[in-house]
């Protein structure tokens, strides 16, 4: 499988030959959503905490005696009975969400959506991305003129990029992070999140060959 390189002024320099073990793999949509599920669940926080009536604080002396007050018999002051009291089954910091997957499944799954891409027509190649003064303008401009002529989405679809680079680019991200609906990473941050988030990959050749030295090392 052969796909063009285009420069930023979307020009054809080149063709890339994709490794099929990365890039053509049939979609799995059950290990495509074990694997978001699992990223997602690693990154939740655990936020929420209450404290039980062993953690509130007083309530060491016996509100009153036992017997002979007419009153309901009472321990403690930070029962959950009372104001100011502990909470009875409330959210902890102890919970733990994580799940574990292992790293085949994760590489497996992230090589099944960039198939996915490439047979959509949703997968761009550069030769390089770089955006020598660090200025959104003119970066624009490049995503501009390559959505009009090699990505070609549909005229009513928003903008929608992810775009991955061999290693990380300040300038480039400089000039990208306060454009709406596009990302910058490196490849070594690239995940299954972010690739399902966004509708259009662009990847540059340099990360091209290393996702592929990376996820299909060479048999020996």
């Amino acid at each position: 499988m052969k796909l063009s390189i285009y420069n930023i002024k979307a020009e054809v320099v080149g063709e890339q030959e994709l490794n099929p073990r990365v890039f053509d793999v049939a979609v799995n949509e059950s290990l495509v959503h074990q694997a978001a599920v699992t990223q997602q669940a690693n990154e939740r926080q655990v936020l929420a905490h209450t404290k039980d009536r062993g953690a509130v604080r007083g309530g060491g002396k016996k509100p009153w005696r036992q017997k002979g007050t007419g009153r309901a018999r009472a321990g403690s002051s930070r029962s959950p009975l009372w104001r100011g009291g502990g909470v009875t089954f409330g959210p902890t910091k102890d919970r733990n969400f994580s799940k574990k997957m292992n790293v085949k499944m994760k590489r497996k799954a992230i090589c099944m959506v960039l198939s996915d891409k490439v047979h959509h027509n949703e997968f761009l190649i550069l030769d390089s991305i770089d955006f020598k003064n660090g200025k959104t303008k003119p970066a624009v401009a490049v995503l501009k003129t390559l959505e009009k002529n090699v990505l070609q989405p549909d005229a009513k679809a928003a903008r929608s990029m992810l775009i991955i680079t061999d290693s990380k680019n300040e300038l480039a991200q400089r000039a990208l992070r306060n454009v709406v609906a596009v990302s910058f990473i490196p490849i070594q941050n690239i995940n299954i999140v972010d690739l399902l988030k966004y509708r259009s990959v662009i990847m540059t050749k340099a990360g091209v060959e290393k996702i592929e030295k990376i996820y299909a090392p060479a048999r020996t």
